[in-house]
């Protein structure tokens, strides 16, 4: 099985006092994520100076396979895939704690490389280069999607799907009752499926549906409580 690697490494300015100035804290070096999610890479910018900054944030490689996407989001407000440069102020003593670089890991495994630089604006000298680590293999182990004191679920699974899928879940209250509705980009509902308390696992029959992304949202109540993407190939 062919793995995706995405390297990383941090390197400091070396004789420079701007880069003192700041840290990206929290680094992880390496991650693991399947084909087909949104994988979110944080960047936590902490101005160590007495006064405010603006920091220059730049992917400085353009190395996303074809089915791959790239943007950065600043808490819930996204940039365009494309636009790899920006810059944000940090105030003297605060972290930039909302800053990510999403990638949407596509839909084949490979080997390549994303490399980030931040710096002070004006002062090359304060650079850190920061290339991030990733495997992205064809699948992984189901994850616990949600979990309450009423039901628990895990993902979908396999995604992507060719014929069909199936969603492992345990219901905690019997009264709780919870569905699982597929709908298409547009937001068309084209599948629903109960989750009876008496059963642990439901199946999602796709032969029917053709090739692309769709999402499946599940109803607890009636009530919405989490949206996943759902790829299906023939």
């Amino acid at each position: 099985m062919k793995r995706w690697l995405i390297s990383l490494v941090v390197v400091f300015g070396c004789g420079s006092t701007f880069a003192q100035n700041f840290d990206l804290i929290d680094r992880q070096e390496s991650y693991q994520a399947a084909v087909s999610e949104t994988l979110r890479i944080p960047l936590k910018i902490r101005n160590n100076s007495e006064k405010a900054q603006f920091y220059i944030i730049r992917k400085a490689n353009n190395d996303l396979g074809g089915t791959q996407k790239g943007y950065f989001c600043i808490d819930k407000n996204c940039l365009e895939p494309g636009i790899d440069e920006f810059s944000k102020r940090v105030e003297p003593g605060e972290t930039l704690s909302g800053l990510y670089y999403n990638l949407e890991t596509g839909l084949v495994t490979g080997q390549n490389s994303l490399r980030f630089e931040i710096f002070v604006r004006g002062n090359l000298q304060s650079l850190i280069q920061h290339h991030v680590n990733i495997s992205i293999d064809e699948h992984h182990a189901k994850s616990f999607v949600f979990q309450s004191k009423d039901i628990t679920i895990q993902d979908v699974y396999p995604n992507p799907v060719v014929e069909q899928a199936f969603i492992d879940y345990k219901i905690h209250t019997e009264s709780m009752k919870a569905k699982v509705v597929i709908h298409n980009i547009l937001g068309s509902s084209i599948g629903a499926y109960e989750l009876p308390n008496s059963e642990n696992r439901i199946k999602i029959v796709t032969d029917e549906f053709a090739p692309g992304v769709y999402f499946y949202t599940v109803y607890l109540d009636n009530t919405g409580v989490l949206t996943r993407k759902l790829i299906i190939r023939k």
